[in-house]
């Protein structure tokens, strides 16, 4: 993380500062070589599982096709038998066909072309895919494309490190979290991954008691 954009966040809001100072250097850095379409089958395999039972999943399909990302059209020549084999259920069959389907007629953009969009307008038309919703997206773009300016108003663990480091009671709403941010504006991904940082410390320090 730039010099401009610790001062920037420190100055936004000194609380957040004085949480950088104490965690150090931002290690959030994309992944380079990752494509759209593979970031969204894998989040597909992570909804509502432990990573380790999704990364099972992802490797008992990666052995079926024996390659690192099965191909869009190999993944929908996949029979249901085969896909639940690997431990996806129907729903995520399903959403793992549609994305398949939407990358081969070019709605899931290749890294190249969605180098070229908005963060709004991948977010839009990502979201019309099935089992895609607003978080995953911005998964994607802060970790899968690298943007520097996203704030997953949504995600618990942002939220919640937010309240703890400001000591409040409960959690900003989502609306309210939204507003809050625009002062980290143009590195709210970073802000973010702080705020992570503060709800991973606090589960730490809770396992250790």
């Amino acid at each position: 993380m730039s010099r401009l954009a610790r001062a920037h966040l420190a100055a936004a809001d000194p609380v957040l500062g004085a949480l950088i100072r104490e965690v150090g250097r931002c290690t959030l850095a994309p992944e380079r070589a990752r494509e759209p379409y593979e970031a969204l089958i894998s989040a597909v395999a992570h909804q509502q599982l432990h990573a380790r039972a999704a990364e099972a999943m992802l490797g008992r399909l990666r052995a079926l096709t024996e390659a690192p990302v099965p191909a869009p059209g190999h993944l929908l020549s996949l029979s249901d038998e085969a896909l639940r084999g690997c431990g996806f259920s129907a729903a995520k069959a399903a959403a793992l066909r549609d994305i398949a389907r939407r990358t081969l007629d070019g709605t899931v953009p290749t890294r190249r072309a969605a180098a070229r969009m908005s963060d709004a307008a991948l977010i839009e038309r990502l979201c019309t895919l099935r089992g895609i919703g607003r978080w995953t997206v911005e998964m994607l773009l802060i970790f899968t494309l690298g943007r520097p300016d996203v704030f997953p108003v949504d995600d618990f663990g942002v939220r919640e490190g937010y309240r703890l480091i400001h000591g409040l009671e409960a959690q900003p709403k989502p609306r309210a979290f939204a507003a809050i941010g625009e002062a980290y504006a143009p590195y709210r991904s970073t802000a973010a991954w702080y705020l992570w940082r503060a709800a991973d410390r606090a589960k730490t320090i809770k396992y250790q008691a």
